[in-house]
Parts: structure tokens; sequence; C-alpha cells
């Protein structure tokens, strides 16, 4: 009764949470201006005023609010409005090689780096992960049956595993068997394996943009030429956009991101999402799905997985743990559909099998029942941390700054005002010990040149609020140079191309 009662508690100052984020959001409640007392919003919210008091308490440590003495809280007046990027960018107007590789290589570079601030990288904190529940039960594993932990597993991967993916799946709409799955070293390697197992060097593959880097990097290394559907970070990729690129061009795939795409936090709408589908079917045109975000959803329900809508099996889902529980156990999977003897066949002869020890611990968490639970506070803490992330840009980044708000994920959108260049911010920021990620690197076009993609995966303490202020400042005397000196603009861009 008592942890009952404690989730109730969470869940209304939460809900007080949003209802001031919602009017602030809204306009309703501008900068500098008085928000309700505890006792009139508690009245009018039918909650404690403890409650409310809790709700302030956290809205004032994100950044949002201010107390002031002897007259209650405020809206920073600091902080700005910031409007969302939803520019309409165009078709590709042919398809393209892919080379973006140079400046990818050195925004990977900064991985796993304890020296820099890691906003570059789309990866959630450890201190948001159940690390010590993970090692008791690989202490467990191992002791348990240590020949096992020893042995290859099988190429599809173990069963216990797969049976446990399956089960998910219905959370996401879609029915599978455990037999239709494939465990996979991370969802990278799935995203790979998808990729040839449904292509050929020299066909046109239809892609998001913006889209996750990596994708460019697969098509690249295996001779793909991309053709970019516009994606608005409210609804993703149009439906009557991919009608007009499969009218123009001989499409032999698609790869997209439906629920929260990396970088802009697209969601693609159910209805949207199932006519994709059902136009791909009609063309017998396969469509890789990368699922990766799919349960860090900030909203009551996980959107459903375009895998859902498949009737024809053209539908390869791809995804992993990567981003729920860890990145270093490399835990992802394939549903390949009709494609899944080619599938086995790169995954046999790409690395036989992935690892066993962590795929039997992995598989004996997800037994347990614990999943569910560390989700739902993983999505409550992230969802904080991109209102603690939007309030920082909203009072560190100069006038004109542009910002997404996810309903997902871990990855914030940004367009800089004043032409700052993205590829020269993160230079400059890289100098000061600060990765970002910059828009150049989504896409085969010089379409998001003065965008950049900020992770706010990890908790946003102190250091990590100091650096947005730093980025902020370096935005906005990159705003006042680009305005008084282009030709320094223009030779530092160059000598980094």
């Amino acid at each position: 009764m008592e942890n009952a009662a404690a989730r109730a508690g969470t869940f209304r100052y939460v809900a007080v949470e949003k209802h001031i984020l919602a009017r602030i959001e809204s306009g309703e409640l501008g900068p500098g201006e008085k928000i309700p007392s505890l006792r009139a919003l508690g009245t009018r919210l039918g909650v404690s005023v403890s409650t409310i008091g809790q709700a302030y308490l956290e809205l004032e440590r994100q950044g949002v609010i201010e107390a002031r003495p002897k007259s209650g809280y405020f809206v920073r007046e600091r902080g700005q409005r910031l409007p969302r990027p939803c520019r309409k960018v165009g078709v590709s107007d042919e398809p393209r090689e892919v080379s973006r590789n140079t400046l990818i290589r050195q925004v990977l570079d900064t991985m796993g780096r304890d020296d820099m601030l890691p906003f570059g990288v789309a990866k959630t904190g450890e201190e948001l992960l159940p690390a010590k529940t993970l090692a008791r039960i690989m202490t467990q594993v191992v002791r348990d049956d240590p020949e096992a932990c020893l042995r290859y597993e099988t190429v599809a991967g173990n069963e216990r595993l797969r049976r446990q993916i399956a089960f998910r799946c219905l959370d996401a709409g879609a029915e599978v068997g455990a037999s239709e799955v494939m465990i996979t070293s991370g969802a990278l390697e799935a995203l790979f394996i998808a990729v040839r197992a449904v292509t050929r060097a020299g066909d046109n593959v239809v892609i998001a943009s913006p889209s996750y880097y990596c994708f460019l990097q697969i098509l690249e290394y295996l001779g793909l030429r991309a053709i970019e559907a516009p994606s608005c970070p409210e609804c993703g990729v149009n439906p009557a956009d991919l009608a007009g690129i499969l009218r123009k061009f001989d499409v032999k795939a698609c790869i997209f991101t439906p629920n929260f795409n990396n970088p802009d936090g697209a969601l693609m709408p159910e209805a949207a999402k199932r006519e994709i589908v059902a136009m791909l079917a009609a063309r017998d045109i396969p469509l890789i799905e990368d699922d990766v975000y799919g349960e860090m959803h900030y909203g009551p329900t996980r959107p459903p997985i375009m895998k859902s809508f498949d009737e024809k099996g053209l539908v390869l889902t791809c995804s992993s743990f990567s981003k729920t529980l860890s990145a270093g156990y490399r835990v992802g999977w394939i549903i390949p559909g009709r494609f899944y003897d080619r599938a086995f066949d790169f995954k046999g002869t790409t690395n036989v099998c992935s690892a066993t020890p962590t795929q039997m611990a992995v598989a004996e968490y997800l037994r347990l029942g614990g999943f569910d639970r560390h989700l739902r506070r993983l999505q409550q803490a992230l969802e904080k941390q991109m209102r603690t992330m939007r309030a920082l840009v909203g009072s560190h980044f100069p006038p004109g700054t542009k910002a997404t708000n996810p309903r997902g994920g871990s990855v914030m959108w940004i367009e800089l005002p004043g032409g700052v260049d993205g590829g020269e911010f993160y230079f400059r920021a890289k100098e000061a010990g600060i990765g970002v990620a910059p828009g150049g690197i989504f896409s085969t076009q010089d379409k998001f040149n003065t965008c950049i993609r900020l992770s706010y995966g990890s908790p946003l303490t102190e250091p990590y609020q100091d650096g947005v202020r730093r980025l902020g400042e370096l935005a906005a005397a990159m705003a006042a140079e680009a305005a008084g000196d282009p030709p320094r603009r223009a030779r530092y861009v160059a000598g980094h191309a």
C-alpha cells in the first residue's frame, strides 16, 4: 500500500509539472509572469499543497521557474520561447552517392571519452540504467551454467531471449514468433544485415531528411544511392512525399525511424505508418524500420511499429537494448520477415553469433519482470531532462534559436540563428571539451548546416548545465561574428571541409 501511495504521489506531481509546462509552451504564461500560488493551483487541480510544492521545486531545479521572496513563483524572465524548426525541405532532385564519413568519424571519436561532455552522442546515462541488477544477474547466470557461457550461441540467438522479445512486440502492435527474431550485436548490426539483405550496389534507397548518420555510412559502404524524403519534427515523413518519390525513381528499399527519428525526434502518426506500409507493399518494396527509441516514449502508450501493419513480410524491424538497458552488452535484434534466410546467411558469415553471456543475462532480466517498471522510471527521467534542456537552451542560446520538443527518445534538434555554421560550431565546442553533433552529417545535402543535435540522455547535473551555458555563449559569439566578419567565417569552414 505504501508503494502504491508513493507511486500515486509521484504521478500527481508529474501531472502538475506537465500542466505548468503546457501553459508556458502555449504562451499562456510568458517570461516574468507569476504562476498560480500553491493553494490556488492545488484547489483548481484537486491535489494537495505539498504536491504542488514538490512540482514547483522540480520546475525550479530545471530552470523553468524561479522563486521570489514573499512574492511566489514566476516564469524565468531570461528564458525565451523556442519555436520549433519545421522547415519544409524539398525531396532529393536525384539519387545521391553518400560521402560524409570524414566528419562522422570525428564525431564518433568523442564516444566514450571522459574528457568530453557527451552532448554529441545519443546515449542514455549509466545513472538511469539498472547496472547493479544486471551485474547481479550476469554473475548468477555465469555461476549457474559456466559452460554454457563459453559456448557459441546459435546463429539466430538465445531462444529464451527471442521469446521475450517476441512477447514485447505485442505492446508495439505486432504478433511475431520467437522463430522470426534474430539476435544481433546491437541495432547497427541489425540494420547493416537488413540493408545487405534487400539491396545490391547501385540501388536507390529512400531515407528521411534529416536521418541518422550511420544510415548514410551503411549506404556509402555498400555502394548505394540515397534519395531523401523531408522529415518534419512533428510528424516525420509525409506519405505524399514518398509517393512522389516512388513515381519518379526506381526505389529498391526505404529506411525509416518512425518512432522518434534521430535526430529530429519526429513521431510518425499511426495513419501515416499504415499508409506507407501499404504503399510500399503494393510495389513489393522492402521497408527497414529502426525502432531503437520506440520504448522511450513520454506518452501513456507505446507507439506501434510499422511491422504491425505488415501483411507481406516486407518490413524488417531492427532494435536493441542499448538505449534502455545497456549499450555495452551489445544486444540487438532483427525481425527480417520474408528475408529471414538472407539475413541468417549474412549474420552467420559476419560474426557467426552474438555474445552468449549477455544474451543469457538479458533474457533472465526480462523473465524476472522488472523491465516495465524500469522503463517507466526511465521515460519520466528523460522527459524531465528534455524539459530541462529546453529551458537551458531558451535561457542561454541567442534569440532566434529554434528547438524541437520531442515526445520520446533522448535527442534535441536545434537550429542556430544568424547563419551560424553547425560544422564550425562543432569544432569550436570540441576545443572547449564539449561534444555536439553538427547538422551536416545527417544528410547527403547541405540542408542542415545551421543545425546541431544535442543529447539529453544523461542527467543534467551542474557540469552539464554549465556546458549548455557555454554552448549558448559560443552560439551568440558566432552569430555576432557571422554578422560582422563573413570572410573569416568562410575561411574557417573551408579549413575544416
